[in-house]
């Protein structure tokens, strides 16, 4: 390095950026990236763009992309000090919307935004997406790190991920193709997932997150914390026995089911077959929320729906573990039907 280089580093570094710590972070994430490294991925971590090659055999192929990030469930990971399982929701996020085209995660790329870069906790937050990655059976080719000092307190952060996959074009899910007599399977939720936070937090907001809560088994945070269900290898086997699926993110069971069926049928799902686990009763009863608004805002404990002809569900509820039959698609406006 020249002198004038030096002083160029030293002058971005005292201006609160630290170029060092930016070599030393990729160093330490690149074992994480490592883990995900799949038979498309070309090139290697360090340069300008991501490099994958679509799958052999492919006929038609449709890329499907999608985008998110964590949202203020990121502001427990910092009350928490825990940084190694918020990669993962965001990994899902992305991988899980997706799926709900039919297509198979390829792909992810991420972006960091930090206050200040403390190589090792960067590791920590790329080793989740990396371990969601690998549960999703895509590989990490890329992604950013940037030091934003000023814009965010040195001990926060904000991440966000990219996903490509593909899907043969005769086999991309319809809606259009969901009828009168089709039922809807729900797989679990493995909590709250990553929406509603803002509501979670106003609710908690006098809450130790270290405290211990019987009823959850675990501290209040560990609860909050737990990251979101990935559910490509559970569904992409049965996904022949599959017409329409529903990712139940943000707006819960009202705005995600309906999206995955067409105008003129309803989702008619039975409350008392929805299996809710204890942390979404502890929400309701702290913040004084009625029913209505927790499926509003809510997966309510099914992160994910799939929806099959009758001859089919079986098939489904027989190789996906622990999903269960929660209504069936009727005629009539608005899309959902609770009961």
């Amino acid at each position: 390095m020249t002198s004038e280089q030096n002083t160029v580093s030293k002058s971005y570094k005292q201006s609160g950026v630290d170029v060092q710590a930016g070599y030393d972070a990729v160093k330490l994430m690149r074992e994480h990236v490592n883990r995900t490294l799949t038979a498309g991925v070309l090139g290697g971590l360090g340069g300008f763009g991501g490099m994958f090659a679509l799958p052999e055999g492919m006929r038609k192929p449709v890329l499907v992309s999608g985008t998110d990030g964590v949202g203020t469930k990121l502001k427990i990971a910092f009350a928490m000090n825990k940084h190694d399982t918020v990669g993962i929701d965001c990994t899902a996020m992305c991988v899980n919307d997706v799926l709900c085209c039919g297509a198979k995660p390829l792909f992810f790329l991420d972006y960091v935004a930090v206050g200040k870069n403390v190589p090792a906790r960067v590791a920590e937050i790329v080793s989740g997406i990396a371990e969601g990655c690998v549960q999703a059976e895509c590989a990490l080719i890329g992604g950013e790190t940037a030091e934003m000092p000023g814009f965010y307190p040195e001990d926060e952060y904000d991440i966000a991920g990219f996903c490509v996959g593909a899907v043969e074009r005769d086999e991309v899910l319809d809606p259009k193709n969901v009828s009168e007599g089709d039922m809807i399977i729900a797989l679990p939720s493995s909590g709250v997932h990553s929406n509603g936070f803002s509501l979670v937090r106003k609710v908690f907001e006098n809450h130790d997150f270290h405290s211990y809560i019987p009823e959850l088994g675990r501290t209040l945070g560990e609860e909050l914390l737990a990251p979101t269900r990935i559910y490509v290898k559970d569904v992409m086997p049965v996904m022949p026995h599959v017409k329409s699926i529903a990712h139940i993110t943000g707006g819960g069971f009202w705005e995600n089911i309906p999206r995955s069926i067409p105008e003129g049928l309803c989702a008619k799902i039975s409350l008392k077959a929805v299996k809710t686990p204890p942390v979404f009763d502890l929400i309701m009863k702290t913040g004084n929320i009625d029913s209505g608004e927790m499926y509003h805002v809510f997966n309510m404990g099914v992160g994910m729906v799939l929806i099959t002809g009758k001859n089919e569900a079986d098939a489904v509820l027989r190789a996906v573990k622990g999903s269960y039959i929660i209504g069936e698609i009727v005629k009539g406006e608005g899309g959902l039907i609770l009961c």
